[in-house]
């Protein structure tokens, strides 16, 4: 018989190699937990300096208020901190548990050195895999330094999980560009991570935090950006959040910040993601960087030992906040296309041999038509008459009359090309939009507002029903929702068992294939995600609905179709991208054109 294990306590050294586990995940942890140490202590420069990916090396040297030499030994001690002044239910600061450099010194070779504020002169101590020194004088003029040197010699298990160097370093990057992010007020500096030197100079004033932003994610960022700046019930969200059609194919672009504390908080990441919902290709993902100040006592950062996560006393009312602001802001633009689509269509235009803007071969034109048809349309004084404002008439004429449509921001239509694409000039350039895209936003945010307005949209009652002939399990999915699509318009009801009967659609979609819509929906219906919310859903039948309402590309349109179209993108919400989350319109300057002729 085996006997029975007797309980013991485990040695000090064993149990802070244990909890180095959980604290020093990698070198990128260790540079998070020394540059936030240096923050509290009231760093305004921090320079940070790797090698071999920070295994061999990470040095991390700050001006802040130092080490009293006599507190040199509690500092590398489990559970001592000097940051919790307030308890746990008002944490200030970004360090507080007081594990970090126990964590360090238990599995690797730590040194600190450091300059009280008041003291005559440095000291320094060093830890090897637990195993500590006394204090020591030495050379350093302000603030502390910390070295670290081969990380997890004492705990092979956790380095021989360790990645690449590259990915390591890089890794690394990301956190120091998030710390300079997260602290605008402070010069961070970051060497040996490949062949790039990172130099972030501090920003004061009211334009630092975008100043900082541009300085980390680029002009490329801030120019395709708008701002936040909103408060509800005392918390408070600024930051920049990018365009939909400013979209990356990962989720590497997002920052978020917490009482200048990085996070990778999935709360957040749930609500940004919600926040564009409507108007991003899916697939894709926003750039924002967010700053969220809030009371410490409405926020639990001691969630994790990596203090990545958080909890909210209102989690609702947070993500309210960003979801509410970035439509808001987003909506309430006028629209705006994005640079990075204007630079590809001018690259489309420079490419040897290229005969279209996209991959694929464009269409054969058809034979022109007087005053309003394809290619040198415009340039004749009788094809430009053509395109003198008028006041708007037919499917999307219902906006009011604007005396000078060339000074409007989508500008005065000018031509159509290949029946799918409206040539407009603007008082510094032109646009190009796709009809389809631009009315499918149009005709979606309409079936929008009329539900929130009256509960449902107005439809139009069929004299003889469609009848659509569907697999039965798509008749039973549709009748079984048949309540939700009445909301939109659409009445529909079975019709034997595999068919359906529609007898009513919704009178903004004007005359509509039922068929192919009711086909549509049927797939759309079956994607469904069980926990979406019912408003959620309406708006996804409402996107589908669109897209079969909308002026379809191969329509040659008027002049004052065209006219009247860009005069209800302009005052659209969200009309610079589609349901789908393509753009709508590219704009070019007139610094664009003259770059394509070489004048520039």
């Amino acid at each position: 018989m085996t006997p029975q294990p007797h309980i013991r306590r485990l040695d000090r050294d064993l149990v802070n190699r244990i909890a180095a586990g959980e604290v020093i995940e990698r070198p990128a942890s260790v540079v998070k937990e020394l540059a936030e140490n240096a923050i509290d202590a009231g760093a305004t420069r921090i320079e940070v300096v790797i090698a071999a990916g920070g295994v061999s090396l990470i040095r991390v040297t700050d001006d802040g208020r130092g080490i009293p030499r006599d507190e040199l030994p509690l500092a590398i001690e489990r559970h001592c901190t000097s940051k919790l002044g307030g308890g746990l239910d008002r944490i200030a600061t970004l360090g507080f548990r007081g594990e970090a450099l126990a964590a360090i010194g238990a599995a690797a070779r730590l040194a600190i050195t450091s300059h009280a504020e008041g003291a005559s002169e440095a000291w320094a101590l060093t830890v090897t895999a637990g195993k500590i020194a006394e204090p020591a004088p030495a050379a350093l003029n302000r603030g502390t330094r910390v070295e670290v040197r081969d990380l997890f010699f004492a705990t092979p298990a956790r380095l021989k999980f360790l990645k690449s160097e590259r990915a390591e370093a890089t890794a690394v990057v990301d956190v120091v560009r998030r710390l300079a992010l997260a602290h605008p007020e402070v010069h961070v500096t970051l060497a040996g991570a490949g062949r790039s030197t990172f130099d972030y100079p501090a920003r004061t004033g009211e334009s630092a935090l975008a100043e900082r932003i541009g300085q980390v994610l680029g002009r490329d960022f801030t120019g395709n950006a708008f701002r936040l700046d909103a408060e509800r019930e005392g918390v408070r969200l600024t930051g920049l959040a990018g365009l939909p059609t400013h979209h990356r194919a990962n989720g590497l672009g997002q920052f978020f910040f917490v009482n200048g504390r990085p996070l990778k908080d999935r709360q957040l990441l749930g609500a940004l993601r919600g926040a564009y919902a409507d108007v991003m290709k899916p697939g894709r993902f926003p750039v924002a960087a967010l700053y969220i100040a809030i009371d410490p006592a409405d926020v639990d950062v001691n969630v994790h030992p990596a203090k990545a996560d958080v909890r909210f006393r209102d989690p609702g009312l947070v993500r309210g906040l960003i979801v509410g602001s970035i439509r808001d802001a987003i909506a309430g633009g006028s629209p705006r296309s994005s640079t990075g689509a204007t630079s590809a269509t001018v690259d489309a235009f420079r490419r040897p041999g290229a005969t279209s803007l996209g991959s694929r071969p464009a269409r054969p034109m058809t034979p022109a038509r007087p005053h309003y048809a394809q290619g040198a349309t415009g340039l004749a004084e009788a094809a430009a008459a053509a395109y003198a404002f008028a006041p708007p008439s037919g499917e999307v004429a219902e906006s009011a009359p604007v005396p000078d449509p060339a000074e409007q921001p989508l500008g005065a239509a000018r031509a159509q090309l290949h029946d799918a694409y409206i040539v407009a000039q603007t008082a510094t350039g032109l646009v190009i939009v796709d009809q389809h895209a631009a009315h499918e936003r149009i005709v979606y945010e309409k079936l929008k507002a009329a539900r929130a307005a009256n509960g449902r949209p107005p439809s139009q009652i069929l004299l003889v029903p469609d009848v659509v002939e569907l697999p039965a399990d798509a008749v039973a999915m549709l009748a079984e929702r048949a309540g939700e699509l009445a909301e939109l318009g659409l009445v529909l009801e079975p019709f034997g068992p595999q068919a359906i009967a529609v007898s009513e659609t919704p009178a903004l979609l004007g005359h509509v294939d039922s068929a192919g819509l009711v086909r549509d929906l049927a797939d759309e219906i079956a994607e469904w995600d069980g926990t979406a919310a019912l408003a959620e859903q309406l708006d996804r039948v409402a996107s589908t609905m669109a897209c079969h309402g909308s002026i379809r590309a191969g329509r040659r349109m008027k002049p004052d179709e065209m006219n009247a179209l860009l005069r209800q993108m302009e005052s659209t919400p969200n009309a610079s991208q589609c349901n789908h989350g393509r753009p709508t319109y590219i704009e070019l300057g007139l610094n664009d054109i003259e770059r394509l002729f070489g004048r520039r």
